[in-house]
């Protein structure tokens, strides 16, 4: 093994070493930041020393700091001669950062059974990526005991999220003066759900008030975080083997953010369901049929395209909304519309 990626991977497992032992901690002061930061810094070196094993650059000529997470997470699931991951190893390790950030920056009340998910599945695919790229066995470094310890049994992620939601709708019921608890433990699952669509944000006060507002009125968890609801556990082996792996459900494609978006993360979960439908905003679809938008907007309310879900869909990422237009909608207009109507609607 190379020299460099030799110390740097020894370092990543130290780590995670200390991140599993503040896991299994009897004493819970500052336990979740603890194992979220360690297990964070464990994966940020582990890549670097696998870009490095494999002949890569974690740093630019002559610049003083080395490549940042962000950075050494895409090379190591775009750059080919790199690759050391897939789709749904880059969601793990970016949904782990994230959450990490939360934890370190502001605060994060995340559950015992959302934790262990993501404190095993990092677990598991540390081992994973120590075998495939490094030829090595975890047991080298560490003893077999040493594992995430948790004694409920957990096998279906929508069901945690059923039941953090279930609690949370109780902390905000009329009656109840646990809001501030409530946005705590909301906190979390909106950095995830967030995380999976491609934002790096920490979520306002306000944000988490408009979802609290969503779940007073009655709005559903899968409607308030599809992207969590695409996930699935896969767990195998028994004891202290068992491996647990975060996947999305079948059919459900991901993009790579583009480098350099302002607040964005590496990868994210697209539904393309909705998205692919309904493919133009306001501006897409004036361009697309040459008018002006105001034009657009005038013709739009001419023909109440916005009642009929055939042409028209509010989709919503968390607290952001978007109005989006149908391929249908723009087959509609085009043979509506003609110079005599855009100059009487202008």
């Amino acid at each position: 093994m190379k020299r460099k990626a030799d110390l740097l991977l020894k370092k990543s497992i130290d780590s995670l070493i200390l991140s599993i032992e503040h896991y299994n901690r009897f004493w819970s002061c500052s336990r979740h930041e603890a194992v979220l930061i360690f297990l964070d810094r464990g994966f940020e070196l582990l890549l670097k020393a696998a870009i490095v094993q494999r002949g890569g650059k974690i740093r630019d000529p002559r610049a003083k700091e080395t490549y940042n997470f962000s950075q050494v997470l895409r090379k190591c699931l775009s750059n080919s001669p790199l690759k050391c991951l897939n789709d749904d190893d880059a969601l793990t390790i970016q949904t782990i950062n994230s959450l990490r950030d939360a934890a370190q920056h502001h605060i994060l009340d995340i559950s015992e059974e959302i934790l262990f998910v993501y404190v095993l599945a990092g677990f598991t695919l540390f081992k994973k990526l120590l075998t495939e790229v490094f030829k090595k066995d975890i047991l080298e470094y560490i003893p077999e005991r040493v594992v995430p310890i948790f004694t409920v049994p957990v096998d279906d992620i929508s069901e945690l999220i059923k039941t953090e939601f279930k609690d949370i709708k109780k902390m905000v019921s009329p009656g109840k003066r646990r809001r501030v608890q409530a946005r705590a433990k909301l906190r979390a699952l909106v950095i995830i759900e967030e995380s999976l669509s491609g934002i790096r944000s920490q979520p306002s006060e306000k944000e988490l008030g408009w979802v609290v507002r969503k779940i007073r009125e009655g709005v559903s968890w899968t409607e308030l975080f599809p992207r969590l609801n695409s996930l699935i556990l896969d767990i195998s082996g028994k004891g202290h083997k068992v491996d647990l792996t975060i996947n999305k459900k079948k059919g459900e494609p991901v993009h790579l953010v583009p480098e350099g978006t302002p607040g964005g993360t590496i990868i994210a979960i697209k539904h393309v369901n909705e998205l692919s439908f309904y493919s133009f905003d306001l501006k897409n679809l004036a361009s697309k049929l040459g008018i002006e938008t105001d034009q657009l907007k005038s013709l739009i309310n001419q023909y109440n395209l916005q009642s009929s879900d055939e042409y028209f869909k509010e989709i919503r990422i968390c607290s952001s909304l978007f109005k989006r237009y149908s391929v249908k909608a723009l087959e509609f207009l085009r043979k509506k519309i003609n110079p005599e109507q855009i100059s009487a609607v202008t």
